[in-house]
């Protein structure tokens, strides 16, 4: 039997609404509707229109619901760790945006109380930042209003159904999960956040509810359509995603970050893994996403944006990626992890900032500064594949590289160059592909074990493959 069920697919730059046809041996993805997404300034402050989110993904669904006969269930993923403050069924603001500054307070309060080395044995999270504890601790009274924090996905989801919950896999990027999985109260307690705030936990494939009569009147979806979580973080569906056939693959799902790492059925929480800054999320089944965020395509997303900004016309991506990949002679490489490039503004300053502490010449034109992100992004990818097979004990033999970074043909090269490993590019739409799969297992339109769902992706999407050269 074959059916439909929709995805909603959120990234911190865009976001979409797919359909997916899903049976024993069919899997095809429909593309619905895509709508941009991004930081917008309040008050001084960096946050995300989550308000003007939802009706775009209404809209997707109305789509949706006029294309498809019958929807079998809908699934939300998104971006982590940022989070809506409820009181009663009223969102207290816009929510703060990971990329916001608030968040050095933040970490200088949570460590005042509880040092990392204590944080990674409870939760094995990498330090960034932004992980929702730190943004929790720069709130101060805006908690007090609150009764309810729900992540992105858990919103979109209560405004669907009116169920509130959270989602596991988007919970354990919080630092408020325990390695175990349950919420940590004492790790609460500790910093003085009311356990009462957070949702129960449920797993991907839970029904969460069904959609509201009002939800129903405005998109003309049927009433009974349920609702079903998913990896709602994005990563989590993306890892699903990847079509790896053996068990020696790492995997880069490459956007705006890139998150590069293995799945694995144990956490590593040893000395070697913290100093490394590896993180140990929760992923589909049960396993565990052992990986490393790495800066991403944000470094020349937002370059390109500085660079149209600074002349007033639109730049052809492919047409500068045709000319990075044309330049000749070695190019600087610098570290694509500085915390000084998390911040929107001038990129191409910032980094030729970097190339000087390291007595490196400044690129002199787009394609060659072009070229000096790629191979930059690529050697940070490579290293972080050589270090997560290190901290594991994994060998591994190929990277599955998915996501939008999959379609950058200079990118997928210059990774298999620097790893000395094939590199199996695709499918871009990895996520939405585990956000289906997951909905589909659910509600009966399929089976199998994870091993069984990628076997289902492999079948249905031919990777594109880029061995290393070996004159590097």
């Amino acid at each position: 039997m074959t059916g439909t069920v929709a995805a909603v697919d959120l990234g911190a730059t865009s976001g979409r609404v797919m359909l997916g046809h899903v049976g024993p041996n069919e899997l095809r993805l429909e593309p619905v509707s895509r709508f941009a997404n991004g930081p917008v300034e309040i008050d001084g402050g960096l946050h995300w229109n989550v308000s003007g989110l939802y009706q775009s993904v209404l809209a997707g669904l109305t789509e949706a619901a006029t294309r498809a006969r019958k929807l079998a269930s809908i699934g939300i993923d998104s971006w982590a760790v940022d989070y809506g403050l409820l009181s009663g069924n009223s969102l207290l603001a816009e929510p703060f945006h990971y990329r916001d500054a608030r968040t050095a307070r933040g970490v200088d309060a949570v460590h005042a109380v509880i040092p990392f080395e204590e944080l990674y044995a409870q939760n094995g999270l990498q330090f960034l930042a932004f992980n929702s504890l730190y943004q929790f601790a720069a709130d101060g009274d805006a908690l007090r209003h609150a009764d309810s924090a729900l992540l992105i996905p858990d919103l979109l989801a209560f405004w669907l159904t009116g169920v509130r919950v959270t989602e596991s896999t988007n919970a354990s990027t919080t630092g408020l999960l325990t390695v175990d999985g349950t919420w940590n109260e004492p790790l609460m307690l500790t910093l003085g956040l009311s356990r009462d705030l957070f949702a129960p936990l449920v797993s991907p494939g839970t029904r969460i509810g069904t959609v509201l009569p009002t939800v129903a009147g405005q998109t003309g979806l049927d009433s009974s359509t349920p609702v079903t979580a998913v990896g709602s973080h994005d990563t989590a569906s993306a890892v699903l995603g990847v079509p790896m056939t053996t068990g020696d693959a790492a995997y880069i799902s490459c956007g705006t970050w890139g998150l590069v790492g293995l799945e694995l059925d144990a956490p590593v929480l040893t000395d070697a893994s913290r100093e490394a800054n590896f993180t140990n999320e929760g992923g589909v089944d049960g396993r565990v996403r052992f990986l490393h965020n790495v800066m991403g395509l944000w470094l020349l997303s937002e370059s390109v944006r500085t660079w149209e900004r600074q002349s007033g016309t639109t730049i052809d991506l492919p047409t500068l990626l045709g000319a990075a990949a044309a330049v000749a002679g070695p190019v600087p490489v610098f570290d694509a992890n500085d915390a000084r490039l998390m911040a929107p503004g001038d990129m191409p300053a910032r980094i030729a900032e970097l190339l000087r502490e390291t007595d490196q010449p400044i690129p002199q034109s787009q394609a060659e500064f072009t070229r000096s992100i790629l191979e930059s992004l690529a050697d940070a990818f490579a290293h972080a594949v050589r270090t997560a097979s290190r901290l594991a004990g994994t060998p591994v033999s190929v990277i599955h590289i998915v996501g939008g970074g999959s379609l950058n043909t200079l990118l997928c090269q210059l990774t298999a160059d620097r790893a000395g490993l094939p590199v199996l590019a695709g499918p871009v739409e990895a996520t939405a592909i585990g956000n289906v799969l997951v909905q589909a297992r659910a509600v009966g339109l399929i089976n199998g074990d994870l091993e069984s769902l990628r076997a289902l992706i492999a079948a249905s999407f031919e990777p594109v493959r880029y061995e290393p050269r070996s004159s590097r």
